[in-house]
């Protein structure tokens, strides 16, 4: 048996025709002679209709919320109707007849994300995921397009490439390993080969943060690249995020109205975005009324706050060397000024950072021993400097805080089918 998506059905293509449909059931509603279900697969949903005379009624009456059918039917026009087309049942086969779905009495912020596992049937998780889709995809084809080699960096490490505090450590057979918090280290291995490489993976941070945009397991889509420099870095930035913002709002228009977004206001962020340095940003914050000292990083707030002041992301760069990591190169005109940028958006701070990495094996060494990590922990790492070294820089992104800034989502949490954070793990 054929059975066709509802969508299909819904773009007017089978108006009279008898076609079979399989789903869940979504919404339930009787009168005396006619039941209506709302049917919903992966494509869409449609309403349907069963009369008491009709074959189909017994089933009709027998099947509950979320209960998996298949069904057949004629297909008739209907303005009343959800998507403006109906379903006339005469044939009705419960699959999996569902019990009493919790949801229905309880739909607090709390309870969904206690049964994340039945949530992520809704429509609106349904559309937030299919976006994020498209998005990898779009993410995919920029660098592919720009001609960014994808590779696969490894999950288990052995040294940090950021703060210590924030590592899960782990027993890895008789050693004691890590979760990455970035494949930044490996990508630079492996542009001494391929000069231009990125992935997409995941990146796991023990961080106590409960805010809005922090996760303890999150996406990250990262890229290095050879013979670059920091403002290379940023244009490339720059054109991603421009990229993935033209491409949705022109190809998930349907998804974006679901969501209340407005695909013409995400047509309009364009390239180039704003760049203030670090020194000017204090300035800004300081005329708002923030007490953040320099040499001191920005926070959730301080970020924010800036953001707001443009109408798409602004860049913020050459920080304090003392905020930033060991491998971020420093200006020769200051050496206490990091090559070191992040791109600010409205409501989330920051979505990237990135910038020149050191270059120099000495200037390297020194570095890791400024921040008291052990040098034998980073032999490897110190090798790319002793054969043939060269100037190179790269950036890494948020998958999750870049989808919550497109689609104005209160948290970054219901960005992500199942969210990690320091609070919830199940399921």
């Amino acid at each position: 048996m054929l059975f066709t998506p509802i969508q299909n059905i819904l773009d007017g293509q089978y108006e009279g025709k008898h076609v079979h449909v399989r789903g869940w059931v979504y919404r339930k509603r009787e009168s005396k002679d006619v039941i209506f279900l709302l049917i919903r697969d992966a494509t869409g949903v449609i309403q349907t209709t069963t009369r008491r005379k009709s074959s189909a009624w017994a089933e009709a009456e027998k099947v509950t919320i979320e209960s998996s059918v298949e069904l057949g039917g004629t297909v008739k026009s209907d303005k009343r109707a959800p998507g403006g087309f109906e379903l006339a049942l005469d044939q009705l086969r419960i699959i999996g007849l569902a019990e009493t779905f919790p949801i229905a009495k309880d739909k607090s912020e709390e309870f969904l994300r206690d049964v994340r596992h039945l949530w992520l049937r809704s429509r609106k998780m349904n559309t937030v995921m299919r976006i994020r889709s498209e998005l990898l995809k779009f993410v995919h084809e920029f660098f592919r397009r720009e001609g960014f080699v994808e590779v696969s960096p490894p999950m288990f490490i052995s040294s940090a490439c950021e703060g210590g505090a924030t590592l899960f450590g782990l027993k890895y057979f008789d050693q004691d390993l890590y979760l990455t918090q970035s494949a930044q280290l490996h990508l630079e291995v492996l542009i001494q080969s391929l000069e231009k490489v990125y992935c997409v993976a995941p990146s796991f941070r023990a961080e106590k943060s409960r805010t809005i945009r922090h996760l303890t397991e999150y996406w990250h889509v990262e890229a290095e690249q050879a013979f670059a420099t920091i403002e290379d870095m940023m244009r490339l930035e720059e054109n991603l995020v421009s990229y993935v913002y033209q491409k949705v709002a022109e190809h998930c228009e349907k998804e974006l109205k679901t969501l209340e977004v407005d695909a013409k206001e995400l047509a309009k962020i364009k390239v180039p975005f704003p760049r203030i340095t670090y020194d000017e940003a204090l300035e800004r914050l300081h005329k708002k009324g923030f007490t953040i000292q320099w040499g001191e990083d920005f926070g959730f707030n301080e970020e924010k706050a800036l953001a707001e002041e443009f109408d798409k992301p602004v860049f913020v760069y050459a920080y304090p060397k003392k905020i930033k990591a060991f491998y971020c190169k420093t200006y020769k005109e200051n050496p206490e000024l990091a090559m070191s940028a992040d791109l600010l958006v409205p409501k989330i701070g920051e979505i990237t950072t990135g910038g020149s990495r050191v270059d120099d094996k000495d200037e390297l060494i020194e570095r890791i021993r400024e921040f008291g990590l052990r040098e034998e922990d980073y032999d490897w790492y110190i090798d790319l400097r002793k054969y043939g070294t060269v100037p190179h820089a790269g950036f890494g992104l948020g998958i999750e805080r870049l989808l919550a800034w497109i689609l104005n989502l209160e948290s970054i949490m219901d960005t992500i089918p199942f969210p990690r954070t320091i609070r919830r793990f199940y399921p």
